[in-house]
């Protein structure tokens, strides 16, 4: 695991040697090593574990998406902001599973990391709604559902809000 810093250099090292490559007549190695550049710079905004764990959670592959997220040592270190975010919602996910109490730490993290996309953070607040409904919060939870309901633009979540509504009317 490589700190996120580490990346850029090794992008500014890559753009120097195809500069240096140009001055020497190698245009085509040149544009090679320029072009290289890309996949240190895409890997600093997309960690590699962070996609990878994604791609295991789309199989339903929870322990293989906890391999790799376990190479993530430190995530203050190695992530920036928007991936630590995204660190958090991936625990909170495979948490929500199993241990309620850690993933409402988790997904608390990851809306105040932030999330890029409105999916993701409707995913996140409708988790926490389902927390604060089984611990007696209705004022909570009817907030959380309500701001669920305002990101998720597509209406992919629809039928879970609306039975974590119909539910909530039981308490």
């Amino acid at each position: 695991m490589f700190h996120k810093n580490i990346k850029l250099i090794l992008a500014g090292l890559l753009v120097v040697a195809g500069i240096w490559q140009f001055t020497e007549s190698n245009i085509g190695n040149g544009i090679f090593l320029i072009l290289l550049t890309a996949i240190p710079v895409f890997l600093y905004f997309k960690n590699e574990f962070i996609l990878l764990a994604f791609l295991k959670l789309r199989k339903q592959d929870f322990e293989g998406a906890k391999k790799w997220l376990a190479y993530i040592k430190n995530p203050e270190a190695a992530l920036v902001r928007k991936q630590q975010g995204y660190f958090n919602y991936l625990h909170g996910i495979m948490l929500s599973q199993t241990n309620i109490n850690q993933a409402e730490k988790h997904f608390k993290k990851a809306i105040e990391l932030g999330l890029s996309m409105d999916m993701d953070l409707a995913v996140a607040k409708l988790n926490l709604a389902g927390v604060a409904m089984s611990r007696r919060r209705k004022l909570e939870a009817t907030n959380l559902l309500n701001e669920a309901k305002k990101l998720d633009k597509q209406g992919m979540l629809k039928e879970q809000i609306s039975m974590m509504k119909e539910q909530m009317k039981k308490i």
